[in-house]
């Protein structure tokens, strides 16, 4: 499903004697099926103002955001959202939260629950399924988490610096970890990210925005094969040249 998004523009009204505050002005971008896109960009320039918008969760104040031709208005399980936070319930164990999204629509339990276990399998979760998120590692919580959204079989999923608390090593392994479920599944993948590094190892796509009011001020396309060579000479220099752009 193609993921279009059009003249979206974001104001924030003047509220306890603040001015308005312009976040979005007239983005316009279509994601295409199966793409796996990042968005870079300095620190409150409206990334995830924006994913929250095609998310369904805020409104913009102009433009819109379309799923294979229909406007999202309010969340729903073809958009899927993950965040950096995990989001996980404390009261439930990993495998009762993976199973949230199918007992919500009224999936039979024993249905719901032999899916959610194919997930835990699959995650390299067994031993740690009927632990509760406290017991469990950063990583773990959010390998759960992707379960979680991926059992709802979305279109596409939106990930808002999912890997930015996790240390080096962890967030290493959850990247390839992710490059692999997204070559698997063939989902539409849109990764907001300040690691400019993590961006040139993970995406087809990097969407360069620039300060508020955020406008679109460049896309970089990637000219590489996967897996991708941190250390490589190209690798280097599409870093150098996003980092050029961002801060110019």
């Amino acid at each position: 499903m193609n993921l279009e998004i059009i003249d979206l523009s974001k104001v924030y009204k003047a509220k306890d004697k603040q001015p308005a505050v312009e976040v979005l002005r007239d983005i316009n971008y279509v994601i295409e099926p199966g793409e796996f896109v990042s968005i870079l960009g300095t620190s409150g320039c409206g990334k995830s103002t924006l994913l929250k918008i095609i998310a369904g969760l805020e409104q913009p104040t102009k433009g819109k955001v379309l799923l294979d031709g229909k406007q999202i208005t309010k969340p729903g399980n073809k958009v899927g959202l993950i965040f950096q936070e995990y989001a996980l319930f404390p009261w439930r164990t990993a495998l009762q939260n993976i199973e949230f999204g199918p007992e919500v629509t009224g999936i039979d339990s024993n249905t719901r629950r032999a899916e959610a276990l194919t997930y835990i399998n699959e995650f390299k979760l067994n031993g740690f399924e009927h632990k509760y998120p406290r017991e469990l590692s950063g990583g773990m919580k959010q390998r759960v988490a992707i379960a979680r959204t991926l059992i709802n079989n979305p279109s596409v999923i939106l990930m808002d610096e999912p890997f930015g608390s996790l240390d080096s090593l962890t967030k290493t392994y959850l990247q390839e970890f992710l490059l692999e479920i997204w070559q698997t599944r063939k989902v539409t993948i849109l990764f907001v990210t300040h690691d400019v590094t993590e961006a040139v190892f993970l995406s087809q796509k990097i969407i360069i925005m620039s300060s508020q009011p955020s406008v679109i001020k460049k896309v970089f396309v990637m000219d590489s094969s996967y897996p991708r060579d941190r250390t490589s000479v190209y690798f280097n220099k599409v870093v150098k040249q996003i980092l050029n752009v961002i801060f110019e």
